[in-house]
């Protein structure tokens, strides 16, 4: 590990020039440019806020910035693990000109998705305004906690950037995988309204421990509870442990594979 973080440094300025890159590339020949990573969240915002308002009736406190918060955490990790799948064979003609670490086309998609969350983020500070909302001093605490959310990401654009070029089904798979995620992870209902025995299981999603620690730190005034920060630190140590294996077991041939 400490190899890779050496090179890392080493070639820091190539993946925040790939991040920056990939984030002007995405919004090209778009009227609003990158203001669409404002307005995407705000639009899904929008929609959801008129179904589960007006037709499941959520008795959610403070429900539109719960919403919009939960919206923007998985956002985050949507973002930067569907930019990781193709961050390699976007750059297949580059990597046979000249040298960079493998790791570095899909790390960049962690940080480009880590800019759109900033921008969003400031989104969020503006709703809270408009709306009065005053939120707790815990509020101190949420840069840790998508600081762990920005760690789940890089474990698993990793492996994501390697199995894609490998074996290609891996881009669907995992566009059903984020899709079901956003079902199952408490963005637009509370943790506590699932059964028990669903909340058993995905109490060890790294994803929905953030999503949860977030809406507690930013909404109730509540720390995240001792086993809340285990399951979240320890799920998330896993994948990037398993995930740095597959991607060191896989980048070897990645230029032939391409």
């Amino acid at each position: 590990m400490t190899t890779i973080r050496e090179e890392m440094w080493k070639f820091k300025g190539i993946l925040f020039n790939f991040a920056v890159s990939d984030l002007k590339i995405r919004y090209k020949n778009s009227v609003l440019g990158i203001i669409w990573s404002l307005v995407e969240p705000l639009l899904m915002l929008g929609v959801l806020f008129f179904v589960f308002s007006t037709m499941f009736k959520f008795e959610i406190e403070n429900f539109p910035i719960y919403l919009l918060l939960g919206i923007i955490c998985y956002n985050f990790f949507k973002n930067g693990t569907t930019f990781a799948l193709n961050s390699l064979t976007n750059r297949s003609s580059l990597m046979t000109q000249i040298y960079f670490p493998r790791a570095i086309p899909g790390l960049s998609s962690g940080v480009t998705a880590a800019i759109m969350l900033l921008l969003e983020l400031v989104v969020l500070g503006i709703f809270m305004v408009a709306l009065e909302y005053t939120p707790p001093i815990t509020i101190l605490v949420l840069p840790l906690i998508l600081a762990l959310e920005f760690l789940l990401v890089l474990g698993m654009a990793l492996p994501l950037s390697v199995l894609n070029v490998k074996f290609k089904d891996t881009e669907f798979i995992w566009m059903v995988v984020v899709h079901a995620g956003f079902f199952l992870t408490p963005i637009f209902y509370q943790f506590d309204m699932l059964p028990d025995y669903v909340q058993s299981v995905l109490q060890f999603s790294p994803v929905v421990q953030v999503v949860t620690m977030a809406h507690h730190v930013v909404l109730y005034g509540i720390l995240p509870s001792v086993n809340s920060v285990l399951y979240a630190v320890g799920s998330t140590s896993i994948i990037v442990i398993i995930g740095y294996l597959i991607f060191r077991r896989y980048q070897v041939r990645i230029v032939e594979e391409i």
